[in-house]
C-alpha cells in the first residue's frame, strides 16, 4: 500500500447497525464517540482515513533508534502534531524508517483506532487493518467497535459513564481536553435527535471527494449541500436519493479511473 486511497466507502446502515448490536448500544453512543474523535468522518477529502501520527509510540516501537536523528517523528513525548493532511508526512518520513512501526504508532479511522491495537480491533496485523480503514467506514466502524468490546467499555459507553469510558478510550489524562464532557454534551445532542441521515452522509462525503463544498459529512442537509447537489446535477434539482448516490458513486470510479 502506497497511497492508502481505496474504495473509501461512506458508513451504510448496515455497517451501523453491526455495530450497535455488537456493542449493546443506540446509534446515539455510537454517534457520540465519532463525533469527538473525528467530527463523525473517517476520511480526509483526498480519500485518505484520517490519522494522528503519535511520535512517542514509534519511538517506542523502535526502542529510541531513531529520536536522535529524527526528534519530530520520534520522541519519549507526545506532540509535534501537523494536523490533516500533512499528518501523512510525518508517517511518509517514518515509513521511510519502519513501514511497520509507522503503521502501528497511527491512529486511523472514524474512531481512531491506534494501529498497535490491531489484534483487539479483530484484524490479523496492522496491515490487514489499514486496508480494510482504507476501503470503508463500515470497516472503521467495525474495528473500533470490537475493539472497544475487547476493552470492556462498551459498558460505560451503554450507562453514559463518560469518564469511565473516556479514561479506557483516550488514556488517563482525558480530563485535560476535556473528552468526557464533549462526550456527554455530544450524547445529550444526539439523544435528542435527530441522528445523522446516513444517505445525506453518503452523499455530503462523495461530494466532497469530487470536490463540491457541501458544507461538511454531519448527515444534516443544509444550504451548502442542496447546493453542492444542485452544482453536481447541473441543475435546480437538490433530491438526495438512490439515483444521486448512484450518479457519484459513479463519477467518482470515472475521476479515480483516470489518474
Amino acid at each position: 500500500m502506497t497511497n492508502f486511497r481505496g474504495a473509501a466507502l461512506p458508513i451504510s446502515q448496515a455497517g451501523m447497525a453491526k455495530a450497535t448490536q455488537l456493542l449493546g448500544v443506540s446509534p446515539a453512543e455510537v454517534w457520540t464517540v465519532l463525533s469527538v474523535e473525528t467530527h463523525g468522518f473517517g476520511y480526509l477529502n483526498d480519500r485518505r482515513p484520517a490519522i494522528l501520527f503519535e511520535r512517542h509510540i514509534f519511538h517506542k516501537q523502535t526502542a529510541g533508534r531513531f529520536g536522535a536523528a529524527y526528534p519530530a517523528i520520534s520522541s519519549p513525548a507526545a506532540g509535534g502534531y501537523l494536523g490533516s493532511v500533512k499528518e501523512y508526512d510525518r508517517l511518509a518520513q517514518a515509513a521511510a524508517l519502519d513501514p511497520h512501526a509507522a503503521l502501528m504508532s497511527a491512529s486511523w479511522g472514524i474512531g481512531q483506532v491506534m494501529g498497535f491495537n490491531f489484534a483487539a480491533a479483530g484484524f490479523d496485523n496492522v496491515e490487514a487493518m489499514v486496508a480494510a480503514m482504507v476501503e470503508s467506514e463500515d470497516s472503521q466502524l467495525e474495528g473500533m467497535a470490537a475493539f472497544v468490546r475487547a476493552q470492556g467499555l462498551h459498558k460505560p459507553l451503554a450507562s453514559h459513564d463518560w469518564a469511565g469510558f473516556a479514561k479506557g478510550y483516550n488514556g488517563a489524562d482525558f480530563a485535560k481536553n476535556s473528552y468526557d464532557t464533549r462526550l456527554a454534551s455530544s450524547f445529550l445532542r444526539y439523544a435528542a435527535g435527530p441522528l445523522p441521515d446516513i444517505r445525506v452522509r453518503q452523499a455530503q462525503a462523495l461530494l466532497g471527494f469530487l470536490g463540491f463544498d457541501a458544507g461538511g459529512v454531519d448527515g444534516v442537509v443544509g444550504k451548502r449541500t442542496r447546493s453542492a447537489v444542485a452544482m453536481f446535477l447541473g441543475d435546480a434539482s437538490d433530491t438526495i436519493d438512490d439515483a444521486l448516490i448512484t450518479a457519484l458513486t459513479g463519477k467518482l470510479a470515472l475521476a479515480a479511473a483516470a489518474r
